[in-house]
This record gives structure tokens, sequence and C-alpha cells, in this order.
């Protein structure tokens, strides 16, 4: 028997995004199969013709809440015709799960499976015409997910991380090597020893805050979305304490993508090509099949602008896209 956790929600509109007229907001519940309740925003177009509309559920990114850059997308699909959910993660934002700031990616992908789940008995939207977006690490496991789950009839990744990928080798591969792996777990099983004495999970940090003058360009433009007005939210993992010391470990043993050649269904990769990560889409692309794969780089961008900056995120290609293989 499927339980639920009682979650408190909150009911005042507190995004980063200012609300759109066009569209209907209200709050949502759910439990993925490890019995965790999870917290979405869902977003439905005002006055939507007749009929069950296709559904889209959305995440990311990793480490941020619904309030932050998946709710604009999700609102933003809203207004183009779907009905979009935007969920917080497993132990983060306003979902359960307990002990907080923790996440496993087997638990990811289940939350991904959980909001698919739900959009397919919901009574506004038709079953056979649902999609999934992921943002930053969340593109890596919406891409996951789409490996698995057969009721994807289409994904979108944004600026898309392999979060095992970085956990194992590190940024751009730096650490790929057993002495740098040995030295990380090391660190990782003292803070766990450490952590079982104290009885409480030491945090990693969010994004450094002060910036330091010499952070590296890609710290520098995380810190311009979540530790500014633009991006900041009391919620997010990102914008304050960050994940547990302890959280990521199960990825460093983990790599994502094994079947990603597998995938039938339509995929839809955007990155830019000025973003650090971008080496990461190019990389995960090269394993996709069919003809109904695509992977577009759009010019001149940085990783942050494909989580707010609505000049630069092509909504009205994502739109085609949903529109041709959500039929």
């Amino acid at each position: 028997m499927m339980k639920s956790e009682m979650l408190t929600l909150t009911q005042e509109w507190d995004k980063v995004f200012p609300k759109s007229d066009k569209v209907d907001h209200c709050k949502v519940t759910f439990p993925n199969h490890f019995g965790i309740t999870l917290a979405a925003d869902m977003y439905a177009p005002k006055d939507a013709a007749a009929g069950r509309l296709p559904g889209i559920a959305v995440c990311g990114p990793f480490g941020a809440c619904k309030e932050q850059s998946s709710g604009l997308y999700a609102q933003e699909m809203a207004e183009r015709g779907f009905i979009a959910i935007a969920f917080d993660p497993s132990f983060t934002g306003e979902s359960g799960g307990m002990p907080r700031a923790m996440h496993s990616p087997d638990i990811d992908i289940e939350d991904f499976q959980a909001a698919v789940d739900f959009l397919s008995c919901c009574d506004k939207v038709d079953p056979d015409r649902i999609g999934i977006i992921g943002i930053c690490g969340w593109g890596g496991m919406a891409l996951q997910t789409a490996c698995l789950d057969t009721r994807v009839k289409a994904t979108v990744t944004s600026t898309m991380y392999d979060m095992s990928r970085v956990a194992g080798n590190g940024y751009f591969d730096a650490a790929d090597s057993k002495e740098a792996r040995k030295t990380a777990r090391q660190a990782i099983n003292t803070q766990r020893t450490e952590d079982f004495r104290n009885g409480t999970y030491a945090l990693a940090g969010g994004v450094v805050d002060p910036l330091p003058e010499d952070a590296p360009f890609f710290v520098k433009d995380y810190y311009d979305y979540y530790k500014t007005p633009r991006g900041y939210h009391p919620r997010s993992l990102n914008s304050n304490g960050g994940w547990a010391v302890t959280a990521g470990t199960s990825l460093m043993n983990t790599r994502l993508f094994t079947y990603a050649g597998e995938i039938d269904s339509a995929v839809l990769m955007i990155h830019g090509d000025k973003a650090h990560s971008c080496y990461m889409s190019r990389d995960a692309f090269k394993q996709l099949k069919g003809d109904n794969k695509e992977l577009l780089i759009i010019p001149g961008a940085v990783h942050t602008d494909l989580y707010d900056r609505k000049d630069i995120i092509p909504f009205d290609k994502i739109q085609r896209f949903f529109e041709e293989n959500l039929k």
C-alpha cells in the first residue's frame, strides 16, 4: 500500500520569476516507490481546449528547487499549451525524505518516474503524450529516465551535467585516476565516521560566498545565479548550505547512460557552446541512435544562461519538438 507523508507547502507565490497570467497554478503531491512524498508545482494553460493535454515533468538544476529554473520552464511550457509540473527531488525543497540534502542516482531516477506516474493518472493529461525536461544535473537524470521508462515519449535536456562522470572523474576529467578517486573516497568515508559520531550530516556548502577574485569562470557563473536576486531562493541547496558531504558517494561507482543507445523515443539536447559543461552533452549525444535525436548548440551561451534567460533558451524549438513527438 502506497503511503504519503504530510507535507507543509507554501501557498504564496515565492518563485524567483514572475507569475504568468496565462496559466493556472497549484501545488500537488505524489509518492515515489521509496515511500517519499514529492512536492510539485502544477501549471496548466488557462482557457485550454476541452480534452486531455500532453504532460511534461521538469526538474533541475542539481541542488536547485522548483521555485527556480524548473518552475520557469514548467510555467513557460504551460503558456504554450502543456500541463507541466516542476518537482522538488527527494530530500530537498518542499519534498519529503530524511535525512535532508541527500540523494541517490537510483532515487533520482525514481523521482522522475514518480512524476510520470502522477501525470499518467492525472485527468487533465493524455497518458500517451508525456515528456520530460531535465536541466543541468537533472538533464543527465532525465536522459537516464528515458533509457528506462517507455511511457516517456520525448525528452529534453538543457545545459546537461553527467553527475556520475563528475563524481568519478572530476571536472573536465581532471581527476580520472585511481589515486584521485581513492583520495576522494577516503575523505568521504572519514566524514561518514564523523557524521555518525556527531549524529548529524555535515553540509558541503553551496556556491562559494564570498566569491574569490580568482574563482574559475564557471564558479562565477553559478554565483551570478544562485547567490544574487536573479536566482537566490531560501530552499535551494546551491543558494545555501549545499548537499551533505557524503551525499554523492554512490555516484562515484555509478555510470549513467549505459543503455543510452537503446532509447527509441525522441531526445533533444540543448547546450551553450561557451558553457564549461558542454563536453558532457556532446559526449552523451554520441551514444544516442536514431533520426529522432538532436543536439542543439546555442552560440555564445554559458551554462546558466539556459537556467533563466528567456531570450536565449530556445522555447520555440522546445515547443515544436514536443508538439511533433507528443502527437
